[in-house]
Parts: structure tokens; C-alpha cells; sequence
């Protein structure tokens, strides 16, 4: 079981205190796969913007992946994803990876003047940005006539030297389907996909990658979780108590088919649940204990 993979949460805030690199930095010491951060761009609240804060943190690390989660596609056209990440990629030595959604907020899509789509669309608009990511990556020139993206001739130089692995944040049966056909990996969020569902939503990707003749052992499944070591938290959707306790959750869960978690402490000691997690959790749940 040593190949599950854990992730920890990087906060976008900008405001005083706040210290990404170093977070990141002790993330890494910590014997973290990689960090995340979300990507909400509007708001009154000062954040950073989640592919320039990812870039500064992998310009300051060494070794651990940065990834996307998720990148909401209404926000960025496809195109210049590819290219975001394919630049990323050449300098911090492959370690992207790119989180792609549909886009959730309609609010904050109307507050930057982008035209509110229906979920069909959502759905459209992502999969052209994974043909799109995919064919600009492998083919040059690249030509693709979608719902909602097209691209025509276009050029992506210098194409990343490994693939990039590209994550979906999706739920629906539609979006399930598209992970299971053209994604590396899904990663649904605990709150979005409770253990009773999630093992159907599960083998809806698998079923799609079966169908699309793919070997569903090469998707990773990452769970999106908040969590705490400590006393038990009295929200359902946060994994809380003891360590023995959060060790047998987290096992539960990669019995339930789960190859990662990405960890988004929480609590009054949030901050020193980095080092607790990857102390008294992490090595018990990568030897399967």
C-alpha cells in the first residue's frame, strides 16, 4: 500500500500571515506527493490566482507536485491551459498536475463578465478542454472544431517531455462518464461524494474507462477531504479523532477503491496537523495498519 498518494491543501490567501512557500516547503520535508490549491478568482477577500501561486511554489521546491483543484475551464481558455501547463512542466521538471472542472459558480462567472452556462455545457466546455489540452500536448499543428473551444492549426512548443497527468473534479453521471473515457484521475470531494455514493460514482468512471478500452487501474482516485487529529470534530463530513481512528477511516476508504487523499486540515490546530498527519497517520495508512 505504499503507493497511495497524499496531498496537502495550500491556501490562496493573500493576506498577512499568510506564507504558501513555506507551507509548501514544509509539505515536502513532511514526505508529502503534493499540494493543491482551489481556484476561486472572484471574491472580496484577498487571494492569489491558483496557476501563478502554483508556478511560485514549484519555483521554491524541489521535488514535490503541484496540482490544480480544480481549474474551473469557463474561467481560462483551453489552449492557453496547454500551454500554462506545458511550460510549468518544462521548468520545475514535470510536476504539474492540472485539475480540470466544469466551473461551479455562477456568481463569480457574471462578476467577470463570463456568460453563465447550464450543466450540459459545463460538460461541453470541459471535454473540449481535454481533447484540446490533450491534442496540443501530442500534435502539431492541431486542429479541433468543438461545442464551445476549437482550435485551428495551433502550436504548442516545447510539448511537455512527460504526460501531464490531468485530474477531473466531477460529479454528475455526465462528468463521471468523461473521467472514466479521457482523465488520468478523479478527485470528488468527501462533502460531494459521501463513502454510501461514492463507490457507485467510482465505477461509473471505471465502467466508462472499460468502454473506452482503457485499464481502470491506471485512473487515480483521489479523495478531497477535510481533516483533523485530535478530539472528534461533530461534522460528518470532516474526518476527525484520535489517530487510530483517522488511520482506520482513511483505510476504510482506500478499501473502497481510493488510491489518494488530498488533506485540508481544519480545526483549532490546523496549523500543526501537517506535521501530526505525516507523524502518526500517513506511515500507518501507507503500510496498510
Amino acid at each position: 500500500m505504499n503507493d497511495v498518494l497524499f496531498g496537502l491543501n495550500l491556501s490562496t490567501a493573500a493576506g498577512p500571515g499568510s506564507d504558501v512557500v513555506a507551507d509548501a516547503q514544509r509539505a515536502e520535508r513532511l514526505g508529502y506527493d503534493f499540494v493543491s490549491a482551489n481556484d476561486h478568482p472572484n471574491g472580496a477577500n484577498p487571494t492569489h490566482e491558483l496557476w501563478t501561486l502554483l508556478a511560485h511554489v514549484a519555483a521554491r521546491t524541489s521535488r514535490i507536485k503541484v496540482a490544480s483543484r480544480v481549474i474551473g475551464v469557463p474561467y481560462r481558455n483551453p489552449a492557453m491551459l496547454a500551454k500554462m501547463a506545458a511550460t510549468l512542466a518544462e521548468l520545475s521538471a514535470g510536476r504539474p498536475i492540472l485539475g480540470l472542472g466544469g466551473g461551479s459558480s455562477h456568481e463569480g462567472m457574471i462578476a467577470f463578465g463570463i456568460e453563465p452556462l447550464s450543466p450540459r455545457a459545463k460538460m461541453d466546455g470541459l471535454e473540449d478542454a481535454l481533447r484540446i489540452v490533450r491534442g496540443l500536448w501530442t500534435q502539431s499543428p492541431f486542429t479541433y472544431q468543438g461545442v464551445l473551444h476549437s482550435v485551428f492549426d495551433a502550436h504548442v512548443e516545447p510539448k511537455p517531455g512527460e504526460p501531464i497527468p490531468i485530474w477531473l473534479g466531477t460529479f454528475g453521471p455526465r462528468g463521471l462518464a468523461l473521467a472514466g473515457r479521457l482523465a488520468d484521475g478523479w478527485i470528488p470531494s468527501l462533502g460531494m461524494a459521501p463513502p454510501d455514493r461514492a463507490r457507485a460514482m467510482r465505477e461509473r468512471v471505471f465502467d466508462a474507462a472499460r468502454k473506452a478500452g482503457r485499464d481502470p487501474r491506471e485512473i487515480s482516485c483521489i479523495y478531497n477531504l477535510q481533516i483533523s487529529v485530535g478530539e472528534p470534530e461533530p461534522d460528518p463530513s470532516i474526518v476527525s479523532g484520535p489517530p487510530q481512528h483517522v488511520i482506520e477511516r482513511l483505510l476504510d476508504f482506500v478499501e473502497l477503491g481510493f488510491t489518494g487523499f488530498n488533506l485540508v486540515p481544519t480545526g483549532p490546530e490546523a496549523d500543526a496537523q501537517p506535521e501530526r498527519l505525516a507523524r502518526e497517520v500517513l506511515p500507518l495508512v501507507r503500510s496498510g495498519r
